[in-house]
């Protein structure tokens, strides 16, 4: 297998493989089901002897048990070695609070740094209202960040990060002096509009970018022949009819059909170049103009080799090319909102 390759993240010092471990599923949950410690601490191990050594968590993963689950599987493993990234919730940012959840994670991951702490939406009450239902107070935004840069200074933390920030909130987090390194962001062949703005945004800052859901949580695998084959709970983006997927909150028809028909054509180009789907749509997302890392979760060995094999290797750009134009259709039909769950109307990322 060839070198997993890496970037620099944005004009930081942070160095990332364009392939990041996304450990959502640790620790078991509702969402994603039961996974083992033993799974874990397999899949932990396979990925650092093969260069894949950035793993993605955050406080609100399985209650916690994410972060405990990626703590416990790295040990032993020479701390070095490893780049951990958690997320804050942004209810959690007020000072005082904000310490002490930091100081909740550092204990469940077993360290005493985390390499890229994340506020892992923007500090609003809309976003916070996802977290919690009492959103009558939001945390000030200089405040959490001078609090994230204090902690930076005390060692606890190497970088510091936002996930899901457009352009007006990177730019009041910047405004604070804090030195950001990425903005962790939807990216997907089926999920493209951060290319209309905040993408090109984060290149011109010098702010990197971690792609998320590269595989739209299964959409872009062989494993589902119809959309109407997945489960309800990843049938909640705004490319679904919210009419038949009560969990949905958008409220919107959705583009289905627009969806359908990229999925088919992607499947296609894939069936051509002897690819599955995934690996295709996965080599796609680790190529974008502007990615520093593509996240993707692997539930055992196996799964983690073909997302390794599929990473390490590059698409042709004809193909990328190719796969642009045949999902053009799509990025018109859902326009240049990137929060997928919600309704235009609604973003939090504005």
């Amino acid at each position: 297998m060839p070198p997993l390759p890496t970037r620099r993240c944005g004009s930081s010092d942070l160095v990332l493989p364009i392939l990041g471990m996304g450990c959502w599923s640790f620790g078991g949950g509702d969402y994603w089901g039961a996974q083992s410690q033993s799974e874990v601490d397999a899949v932990v191990r396979h990925a650092v002897e093969h260069g894949c050594n950035f793993f993605d968590t955050a406080e609100a993963y399985n209650g916690g048990a994410s972060e405990q689950a990626l703590g416990a599987a790295l040990r032993g493993i020479p701390r070095d070695q490893v780049i951990v990234c958690t997320k804050i919730s942004p209810s959690h940012t007020a000072p005082a609070t904000l310490v002490q959840h930091c100081e909740a994670s550092l204990r469940r991951l077993q360290t005493d740094h985390i390499d890229l702490y994340m506020v892992h939406w923007p500090i609003t009450a809309h976003s916070i209202r996802h977290f919690t239902a009492d959103a009558t107070s939001v945390p000030s935004v200089p405040d959490a960040f001078a609090t994230l840069m204090q902690l930076q200074r005390a060692g606890k933390i190497r970088h510091i990060g936002v996930s899901n920030f457009g352009r007006a909130q990177l730019t009041e987090a910047l405004a604070t002096g804090a030195a950001i390194v990425v903005n962790e962001l939807p990216y997907s062949l089926l999920t493209r509009a951060i290319e209309r703005d905040i993408l090109p945004f984060c290149r011109e800052r010098g702010v990197g970018v971690l792609g998320y859901m590269a595989l739209l949580q299964g959409v872009l695998s062989d494993r589902y022949a119809q959309l109407a084959d997945l489960p309800e709970w990843r049938r909640r983006t705004r490319h679904f009819d919210s009419r038949a997927t009560p969990l949905s909150r958008h409220g919107l028809p959705g583009v289905e059909v627009e969806t359908a028909t990229a999925l088919a054509a992607i499947r296609a180009v894939a069936r051509r170049e002897g690819m599955t789907t995934a690996d295709l749509a996965l080599k796609w997302a680790c190529a974008g103009n502007g990615i520093t890392s593509s996240l993707c979760g692997s539930r055992n060995v196996a799964a983690l080799e073909d997302n390794l094999k599929a990473a390490a290797e590059p698409l042709a750009v004809n193909v990328i090319a190719e796969l642009n134009a045949l999902t053009q259709p799509l990025l018109d039909a859902l326009g240049p909102s990137f929060d997928y769950y919600e309704n235009p109307a609604n973003d939090r990322t504005r």
